[in-house]
């Protein structure tokens, strides 16, 4: 399926007057021309970039509920991506009750999510990908990475599904994170045999340990109109400390701003008049790092799943830099288009469009792919194995309803005190009355080192865990913010000032309303452990045991922690 701009147009003018499944007219986006309204974006300039990351290996379309807790610290406070609910919309001038406010924030979602529908999956991005080339043919479209891990069939198939999929999408050019999961051969063989010629892989910040040398292509060149574009890779900088050292033991990473420069300097002396860089660090890595380095004109960032409808604009010493972040799940695809004149960006067009599966018509090729690739598997996939009655959602500073389940689970099952579960931002939602299939169960835990552990811990221990954590997500320096949000804990309650030094940022620890004694023992499940040589039952097997054997989920518990000293901090709203 290919279109012209005007078709492409035509089409959704008769989808959105379709109705195509939505469900209430009193919404001004969900009535007929919300598609025409919401994808029709003019050509602008003559370079241009399509961007998604974060993807997680949807490849079907699925609920994603935005966070109502992203809180900064130091100079982060109050500037994007740190807003969150009605104080993002105001920030950005987006409508309340519009498709676009469901879109990037967490209001009013269950009775929203049931208006607009499912986001996401490639077959629809496909479609909004096919439409905006359409006027662009010269666009480059850029993968930010965590694309092969996220979903049971990406694990099954080790990653195969995926990569064949932004083949089939027209993807350009990649950089990597949670592909280092699959192990160092498996990227390899990848980079060497399946993106030969399709795909341009590229890391700058990724060595050999002995020798210093670059494992990848540190960037690529790449014509646009007669107009020489340089796309520079920056990975994930904190892989072996995140993620299991052992599956990539000859590699080192980090963030590396001197060698950065070098290498856009390096491109700007081959010719490049637009240089962009294509990162995994985490928004507000990339804001600092735009700081740094000079002669960047945009960063398309992701890691931190932040969809945030407009750039961040950072002044530096070679003039400035736009940082974007285009949110997690398929959910997104940011646009930018670039006006170059004379060998300099005049101007500039950046949207962020949600990908709505009721507005989008799905891509007939990419669709019988999908069908093709997760036959296999649709027995496993589709197997109920209980019901809720409350909304499951993961993504959030502190807990969600999916890890609380997850912390319910591996507490009973295991017969453990308290539990450990990793503060990962990927994980699909469920509203209530929706069946937990095993798929969506595995949307929540597919990865590569599964083995659930009962360990036994003293308090001070586990005080000490939780710090560390902390301080990884409450750093005042993002440059030390090497993880994700903070682990998820059950049975454990505790109070949290995100504005402390570190080691003091944990309070009040206790356990059944008792105070946690620094050298006491108690017992604590967990699972995802990155240290090599661990054993124990996979966290779905222990999950899904738990499932079949309640059938019905009553609306869980939160375990979150009391949060202080945060003021009127707008990353911070009522669930």
């Amino acid at each position: 399926m290919s279109f012209s701009r005007r078709e492409f147009l035509q089409v959704l003018a008769v989808a959105s007057a379709s109705g195509m499944a939505i469900a209430h007219e009193d919404v001004l986006a969900a009535k007929p021309g919300a598609g025409q309204r919401l994808y029709d974006i003019p050509k602008f300039g003559n370079v241009s970039f399509l961007h998604f990351t974060d993807c997680h290996a949807q490849l079907t379309p699925i609920y994603f509920r935005e966070p109502h807790v992203n809180l900064g610290v130091g100079d982060a406070v109050g500037r994007p991506p740190h807003l969150v609910g009605e104080r993002l919309l105001k920030h950005f001038g987006i409508r309340p009750g519009t498709v676009e406010a469901h879109a990037f924030t967490h209001l009013n979602f269950e009775r929203a999510a049931k208006t607009y529908g499912k986001v996401g999956g490639f077959a629809h991005l496909a479609t909004l990908v096919k439409m905006l080339k359409a006027s662009r043919p010269h666009a480059l479209l850029c993968d930010g990475g965590d694309t092969w891990q996220g979903s049971a069939t990406s694990l099954w198939t080790n990653a195969q599904d995926m990569v064949d999929a932004c083949k089939l999408l027209g993807v350009n050019i990649m950089t990597p994170h949670w592909e280092f999961t699959f192990g160092a051969q498996r990227v390899k063989e990848v980079v060497e045999k399946d993106f030969k010629g399709h795909i341009d892989f590229v890391a700058h910040n990724v060595k050999t340990a002995d020798f210093e040398e670059l494992v990848f292509e540190p960037y690529v060149i790449k014509e646009q109109n007669g107009i020489p574009v340089a796309v520079i890779g920056q990975a994930f900088p904190y892989t072996p400390i995140a993620n299991p050292r052992w599956m990539v033991p000859e590699w080192t990473f980090g963030i590396r701003d001197d060698h950065l420069q070098k290498m856009v300097d390096e491109v700007r002396a081959k010719g490049a008049k637009v240089v962009v860089v294509l990162s995994h660090n985490g928004m507000d890595v990339d804001i600092k790092m735009a700081s740094r380095v000079r002669g960047i004109d945009a960063i398309l960032g992701g890691h931190t799943h932040d969809g945030m409808p407009a750039p961040v604009i950072v002044k530096n010493g070679g003039g400035q830099t736009l940082v974007t972040n285009a949110g997690s799940n398929g959910k997104f695809l940011g646009v930018l288009d670039f006006d170059v004149r004379n060998g300099q960006v005049r101007d500039y067009r950046y949207r962020l469009l949600p990908v709505f599966a009721n507005l989008l018509p799905a891509d007939r090729e990419m669709a019988a792919y999908i069908e093709k690739v997760r036959a296999p598997y649709k027995a496993r996939l589709e197997e109920k194995l209980a019901i809720t009655e409350g909304l499951l959602y993961r993504r959030g500073n502190f807990n969600g309803t999916w890890d609380q389940l997850i912390l319910d689970a591996l507490m009973e099952v295991k017969g453990a005190d308290a539990a450990f579960s990793p503060g990962v931002r990927w994980g699909t939602s469920l509203l209530p009355g929706d069946v937990i299939t095993y798929e969506r169960m595995m949307d929540q835990m597919a990865l590569t080192y599964p083995a659930t552990t009962l360990n036994e811990f003293t308090g001070a221990q586990i005080k000490e865990i939780m710090e560390d954590v902390a301080d990884n997500l409450f750093n005042p320096d993002p440059y030390y913010q090497q993880g994700g949000d903070m682990v998820r804990v059950g049975g454990i309650q505790y109070t949290i000032d995100p504005t402390a030094p570190m080691g003091q940022r944990i309070q009040n620890l206790t356990l059944n309303g008792k105070p946690l004694e620094a050298d006491k023992k108690y017992k604590v499940a967990g699972w995802a452990s990155v240290q090599e040589g661990v054993t124990g039952t996979p966290i779905w097997d222990v999950v899904s045991t738990y499932l079949r054997d309640k059938k019905v989920i009553k609306p869980v518990r939160l375990n979150s922690p009391r949060v202080i000293n945060v003021g009127n901090n707008p990353g911070l709203a009522t669930a």
